[in-house]
């Protein structure tokens, strides 16, 4: 969104600039013409103070400064900040070093170990001209990879926390004062924050990287986690350091390893890290380093087989994102819940395309007829029921609740697995049942949605983040199916905070453990408490791109067009809020404070 604010100011102060010159022979029109400008300058000011403020800023200023460091805490903790050095061009090296010395808080040291070849001695006497004990340079016999190199930094680091950063890159001034709050006030052993791509100047920003909270399966598509990342020195201890087998993708190796162990993770939103994009560097272009994506791929290989999942890493749809996919355990039977109203040629369309697409072949189909009034209605249940011998129909007598009706259907299902279906669903995806159940039939999920598309190929549903629009919303609706979405958040699978129960599996105990779909939600919102739910209990949700439908939204149910149907939505937006208020107060934790509740494209807020 804030991309554009230059190209929008650009014409506006030109058209107002013309106007101005246009009456300058007029002297009391020229003083009224130059209003706008002097107005639309101050606005502009406020403009870049919010838009920049301090995510995005890279200086602070001099109250903030003098502020930050006089803060006393309650830990004296020492950041060990390692950074393994190899040809790298003064001006970055000055830039790196500065940005560390700049810090607010002061308990740092800087570890440096340089594999410079011999063209590049500059790297050691501008390092050795710096008066300051805190940073540590050792020059190596040679040069032993990423890997193996940062091992040598942290062998000359002694803090509490070792802190990865890169020769090229700079730290925001509060970087380490925003990280020495985290320690003290939720006691991390693991954490990392937000950060921003530039080019050139700091301050011209390409990329804002917002991030969300611990997500695993976010992790595994991609390493989301990346900059900066903080951890404990006991913690490296317990899992050793770096891999020089994962070369180019080392951090990726190291951050899943310490994961893994670390109990408590914790995510600062805001962006201190300035990542520099420059011709030889990943953040500009992965081929750069294509030996990158094949480290990244061993590395989740091995992750999955420490943490006990079978399966095999595949590349994803955009560069260095990755696709799961989890060996099936066993044939479970898949019980799909349609429930239906007359419309039969959305019904038939839904039914055709699971029978002639799906590839997994052991479900059963529970149609639940729901006061229907055409009489071909009937005729056709009778007609599938024939057709098909693990499909049948049972009758909700009562009036529409789609909760209700679920949970009834859900009693009657003879499947370990519960799948939510909507009426007017299309099959897209032939292995759609495997690439839900793989994640499904995982000990720590508890429900997982799927990608759904309008009928002219935009997106309808790419999971759902609570708090968007008051209550909920639906990531990335209306963007092209082809986009990958904002950080390529639509194209893989992540962890989610919800997923619509227009397509969603669930594993039978599951179900009952949380008591099913709550039944004072008739028609909105239930498939979000119901993910809240699960998610108290302690399970994730997941969204997977891989399983992909057209959705030709409530066709069955019709809109909410009524001052019945509108006050029985306003009280369901009622019930939701003040369950999950104090949820909805903290945000959603798989989104970002610092992008937009009031649209679904991830624009800045």
């Amino acid at each position: 969104m804030f991309e554009k604010i230059p190209v929008q100011e650009k014409s506006i102060k030109g058209a107002l600039k013309r106007l101005a010159m246009r009456l300058k022979g007029h002297p009391h029109l020229f003083a009224v013409a130059r209003m706008p400008i002097i107005a639309f300058r101050k606005i502009r000011r406020k403009l870049n103070r919010l838009v920049g403020g301090f995510t995005v800023r890279f200086k602070i200023s001099g109250h903030r400064r003098k502020k930050e460091a006089a803060t006393v805490f309650d830990r004296n903790i020492k950041f060990s900040i390692v950074v393994p050095l190899y040809n790298t061009p003064i001006k970055f090296l000055k830039q790196m070093i500065n940005s560390v010395i700049n810090q607010t808080y002061s308990n740092w040291q800087l570890c440096l170990a340089d594999g410079s070849d011999a063209e590049h001695t500059y790297v050691g006497e501008y390092i050795k001209s710096i008066n300051d004990v805190r940073i540590n340079y050792k020059k190596l016999d040679e040069n032993k990879g990423i890997a193996d190199n940062t091992n040598e930094c942290i062998l000359m680091a002694d803090g509490d926390f070792i802190a990865l950063f890169d020769h090229d890159d700079l730290l925001h001034p509060s970087e380490l004062f925003e990280m020495m709050k985290a320690v003290c006030e939720q006691g991390d052993d693991f954490i990392y924050t937000d950060e921003v791509t530039f080019v050139g100047r700091p301050n011209n920003i390409t990329i804002h990287n917002f991030k969300p909270d611990f997500s695993p399966d976010t992790l595994r598509s991609y390493n989301y986690i990346c900059h900066f990342t903080a951890f404990k020195k006991q913690l490296l201890d317990i899992v050793g350091g770096f891999n020089r087998e994962y070369d180019g993708s080392q951090d990726y190796d190291l951050i899943l390893r310490l994961t893994e162990k670390a109990q408590n993770i914790v995510h600062i939103p805001k962006a201190l890290y300035f990542w520099r994009s420059h011709k030889a560097s990943v953040a500009s272009d992965v081929s750069a380093k294509p030996y990158v994506v094949d480290s990244a791929k061993r590395a989740l290989s091995a992750h999955i087989e420490r943490i006990g999942l079978c399966g095999r890493v595949e590349d994803a749809v955009v560069p260095t994102t990755y696709k799961m996919q989890y060996d099936i355990i066993g044939n479970p039977l898949v019980s799909i819940i349609i429930p239906n109203k007359d419309h039969t040629d959305d019904l038939e369309k839904c039914l055709n395309s699971v029978y002639t697409k799906s590839t997994y072949k052991n479900f059963e189909i529970i149609v639940v007829e729901n006061n229907s009034t055409d009489k071909k209605t009937f005729e056709y249940y009778k007609e599938v029921e024939a057709k098909y011998n693990n499909l049948k129909v049972i009758t909700w007598e009562s009036g529409f609740n789609y909760s209700a009706i679920n949970n009834f259907a859900a009693k009657k299902s003879q499947g370990e697995y519960v799948l939510l279906l909507n009426n007017d669903i299309e099959v897209i995806t032939p292995d759609w049942i495997e690439q839900m159940l793989m994640f499904a039939q995982r000990k720590d999920v508890g429900a997982v949605g799927a990608k759904l598309y309008y009928d002219d190929d935009t997106i309808q549903h790419a999971g759902v983040i609570v708090g968007l629009g008051g209550v909920a919303g639906h990531s990335h609706k209306g963007f092209a199916r082809e986009n990958p979405g904002y950080m390529a958040r639509a194209s893989i699978a992540q962890n989610l905070s919800a997923c619509t129960a227009a397509c969603l599996m669930i594993r039978k105990d599951i179900y009952n453990e949380v008591g099913g779909l709550d039944e004072g939600y008739a028609v909105a919102f239930n498939d979000i408490d119901f993910c809240m739910k699960i998610r108290a209990a302690g399970y994730l949700i997941v969204f997977t791109p891989f399983a992909e439908f057209y959705h030709y939204e409530s066709k069955s149910r019709g809109d909410d067009d009524t001052p019945e149907k509108r006050a029985r939505f306003n009280s369901e937006i009622f019930r939701f809020q003040e369950r999950w208020g104090s949820e909805l107060k903290a945000g959603d934790p798989y989104y970002n404070p610092n992008l937009s509740l009031d649209s679904e494209d991830f624009s800045l807020r």
